[in-house]
């Protein structure tokens, strides 16, 4: 079955946009603002948190950067005029990282400054490898002026064993995920290229040093086994539930998810909506071929019902 969905996964470029999009409206919130707040209202009511993604891809042009610097100020009126308390996933390249680097930083700072006005706190996205250091002195500068901000990290990186040191030693607001991002294997920990299982250990490590250290920890893993570890570790320890949450992807193992808030953990969801559904819906779809049978079979289907 693996092996089919892998080939299922290739296919992709061939099934209709129209399917791809009748699929994504289980992991996207909608191609407008109005979709996203009505998910974002029906999740908090449900006692769920949230993270807020503005889907969009590298910036290709200046206007496009700020457009998407735009989007994200919308956003955070239409939060402060529902009255929802969320965190915005912000990524560097969307905003002209590629571009016009002080640019990106002053569209991220005007972001992190409107927020900041409404409550409302940020995590910068952790990208690419060819990002990786500047996403964390970008970090580095806006946590040091103030901004309620966060940083994701990605245990399937080896860097990530000295990059984590600093920020338990500042006491940095962290997210901790395993990494979807193709790398040279030279650049991740040993096994990791071929066996997502083996950044387990070093995913519970970073966790675990991080909440040591006093760090608040978002815990973004769907991995069932991981996080059965984890909870144990966590329940033993006796660490209080406020000091880190768990987080998962909008319509992704959501019986886990409403496990984990049943048991009393805090758990965020992570929203993503935007004009880019078909794009972040393949990406998913490859790092997910389990999905691509799914919609291959809907596919076959359909075409026997004609």
């Amino acid at each position: 079955m693996r092996i089919l969905n892998t080939m299922a996964a290739r296919a992709i470029p061939l099934v209709p946009r129209s399917l791809i999009q009748k699929i994504s409206r289980r992991y996207i919130a909608g191609a407008s603002l109005d979709d996203a707040r009505t998910r974002i209202h029906a999740l908090h009511a449900e006692g769920f948190r949230t993270t807020i993604d503005v889907l969009g891809e590298t910036a290709t042009s200046t206007a496009q950067a700020e457009s998407m610097a735009r989007d994200y100020l919308h956003l955070i009126e239409a939060l402060c005029a529902d009255n929802e308390t969320a965190e915005l996933s912000i990524k560097l390249t969307a905003l002209g990282l590629h571009l016009d680097e002080p640019a990106c930083m002053a569209r991220v700072a005007l972001i992190l400054r409107a927020a900041a006005t409404h409550g409302i706190r940020a995590c910068i996205d952790m990208e690419d490898i060819r990002c990786t250091q500047k996403a964390l002195d970008a970090f580095a500068a806006f946590e040091a002026n103030g901004y309620p901000v966060g940083i994701a990290l990605q245990a399937y990186l080896k860097r990530t064993d000295d990059d984590i040191v600093t920020l338990q030693a500042r006491q940095s607001r962290m997210r901790i995920c395993k990494g979807i991002y193709a790398e040279a294997a030279e650049h991740l920990v040993d096994g990791a290229s071929k066996n997502r299982a083996a950044i387990n250990p070093h995913f519970i490590r970073h966790v675990s040093n991080a909440l040591r250290a006093g760090c608040f920890v978002g815990i973004a893993t769907h991995d069932a086994p991981l996080i059965d570890m984890l909870t144990r570790w966590l329940e033993d320890e006796r660490i209080d539930r406020s000091r880190f949450e768990f987080q998962m992807l909008l319509g992704v193992c959501e019986k886990q998810r409403d496990a984990l808030l049943a048991q009393g953990f805090n758990v965020r969801v992570y929203v993503p909506y935007g004009q880019d559904w078909y794009g972040y819906s393949t990406r998913r779809i490859k790092e997910n071929p389990r999905i691509a049978g799914y919609i291959l079979s809907a596919l076959l289907s359909s075409r026997r019902a004609r």
